[in-house]
């Protein structure tokens, strides 16, 4: 069942649309990394006892009491986990020179550069088919997401929008997706390091060690440099554990096609995440969607078919 990774991918992109929602109102009280913690924190509960269903009623391997945990297992998975916190980290200073929409279109080239990073750390090529997926749904995410010319700079209507491309916010914003992608790359170098399991196995004995190592990292920082945004974490419990709670649930979906499909085709399929968030926002703020939308809509669909056609 080759084609498996597809609807997980996408079930796991409308969970991860369903978690962000959950997650935005905790950045008023705890700020962005103590609600990017949630997300680790609160979903470990889910990943260990996802990991430990899976254990008893299909053991990774014949007669193995625990699995292997091997070196290389370790560099992958980690660095999968440190990459995408600091990931997070060069977001933020993104969205902090720029807007949102701004800084995550640039975020976004991640699906350019994971085909690069998977090509050279695991060499995994991608098919001629899905890196035309790959250009067409990052373009249309460019229009869906960057503003006009007017709307764009601090220097009027005259600034050109590729002068947007040598602002500090770009370069922020490039190496986020850079880290995001080489944090993709990690969990399918994980997910490598045990070809004999199933998918599901892999994945969910993957999120748990990654979870455990941010929850670690990411939870020492801010008890060292912000401990009131660590108690507002434990403080807004029932929120923090319905966010956990789904950010586990999207990530078992990550993880488990990570472990069936090469990374560059699986991130380029979660665009789809970005239709899904267009048109919550257009629907809850009835805002008018211009024609620059419209086409960056088509040729996100139009890629996203593209590379379902080519691999399924």
């Amino acid at each position: 069942m080759t084609w498996l990774w597809i609807p997980i991918t996408l079930i796991a992109a409308v969970l991860q649309t369903a978690r962000n929602a959950a997650q935005r109102g905790l950045i008023k009280t705890a700020g962005t990394l103590g609600a990017t913690l949630v997300r680790f924190l609160y979903g470990l509960p889910f990943a260990v006892v996802w990991l430990a269903i899976l254990h008893y009623q299909h053991p990774p391997v014949v007669n193995a009491d625990a699995p292997d945990v091997s070196a290389a297992f370790l560099m992958w998975v980690s660095m999968g986990g440190v990459s995408q916190i600091i990931a997070t980290a060069f977001l933020l200073l993104a969205m902090q020179t720029r807007s949102f929409a701004v800084a995550t279109a640039y975020a976004k080239t991640e699906v350019l550069q994971v085909a690069l990073f998977s090509f050279v750390l695991l060499g995994e090529a991608v098919s001629t088919g899905g890196m035309v997926a790959i250009l067409l749904s990052v373009v249309g995410v460019m229009l869906l997401s960057v503003k006009p010319d007017a709307q764009m700079g601090d220097g009027g209507a005259g600034k050109r929008w590729w002068s947007e491309w040598l602002s500090p916010a770009a370069f922020y914003g490039i190496v986020a997706g850079g880290l995001f992608g080489l944090s993709a790359v990690g969990y399918r170098g994980a997910a490598l390091q045990h070809p004999d399991w199933t998918p599901f196995y892999s994945g969910a004995f993957n999120l748990v060690w990654a979870q455990a190592i941010q929850t670690v990292l990411l939870g020492g920082w801010l008890l060292v440099k912000n401990r009131q945004a660590l108690m507002m974490v434990m403080r807004e419990w029932k929120l923090s554990l319905a966010a956990g709670f789904l950010g586990a649930t999207a990530s078992a979906g990550w993880f488990t096609s990570f472990a069936m499909h090469n990374a560059a085709e699986v991130r380029a399929l979660s665009l789809v995440e970005v239709l899904f968030g267009f048109f919550i926002s257009h629907q809850w703020y009835k805002e008018k969607t211009e024609k620059r939308e419209l086409l960056g809509m088509a040729l996100l669909l139009l890629g996203l078919a593209v590379l379902v056609t080519s691999v399924s």
